[in-house]
């Protein structure tokens, strides 16, 4: 969204005040003023936007996951562990896009912190299961190219509305898709403690995935 630059003549008093309850907020002096004037016309910032999708996906996430507050408006973390010998955790970060009203609003980044290289594999052959999931079941057809991406790592997925325009249900919808992705991959490592075939455990998680799946479109 544009913005542009104003000269205000302002009260050296106000200025003083805003600058507080900006410190205090931890924004900028620009962007607290930009608030509170459209607030008082009854304007929707991308700011607000953000706010409540963030507010209504860390509702939607159970006791299981930790929500980590990050500095800025637009970025989210929250924190999951999975069941593997000293249970490391998997990071999920919601990045959205200033323009929060085109389709595309923002990402979905996976990542787990860890240096155990068969971690690493274990998880970079996850993500690649996964998209082939995802490619073969999506109903609608979205997945389209650059959707999806995989570094060594790490695993990002672009956030669609899907004609969903009411930010609470877009955010719920972001928290069930994380907790879908998470259950998912706990199973996949339970499967390999129990040495379960690739193919025993392949279809173990297709299966799941797929009843998972179905009542996530249907909240669509």
């Amino acid at each position: 969204m544009k913005r542009s630059t104003y000269s205000l003549i302002l009260m050296d008093d106000v200025v003083a005040a805003i600058d507080r309850l900006a410190m205090k907020q931890g924004m900028s002096r620009s962007n607290l003023i930009n608030q509170l004037l459209a607030e008082y016309v009854s304007y929707t910032t991308p700011e607000q936007q953000m706010r409540k999708i963030f507010s209504c996906l860390t509702k939607q996430m159970d006791s299981a996951f930790r929500i980590q507050e990050q500095s800025s408006n637009a970025v989210l973390s929250i924190l999951g562990s999975i069941q593997y010998k000293y249970r490391p955790t998997i990071r999920y970060n919601i990045v959205l896009y200033r323009d929060i009203q085109q389709d595309k609003i923002g990402e979905l980044r996976v990542t787990c912190r860890t240096q155990n290289t068969a971690l690493l594999d274990a998880m970079q052959s996850f993500f690649y299961f996964w998209v082939k999931l995802e490619s073969f079941y999506d109903p609608k057809g979205a997945i389209a190219q650059g959707m999806y991406e995989i570094v060594p790592g790490r695993f990002s997925k672009q956030i669609i509305r899907r004609g969903v325009n009411e930010d609470t249900i877009l955010g719920a919808l972001v928290g069930d898709y994380i907790q879908m992705f998470h259950m998912v991959l706990q199973s996949y490592f339970r499967g390999q403690q129990q040495m379960l075939s690739v193919q025993a455990l392949q279809q173990t998680l297709e299966q799941e995935y797929v009843a998972l799946r179905k009542d996530f479109m249907n909240r669509l």
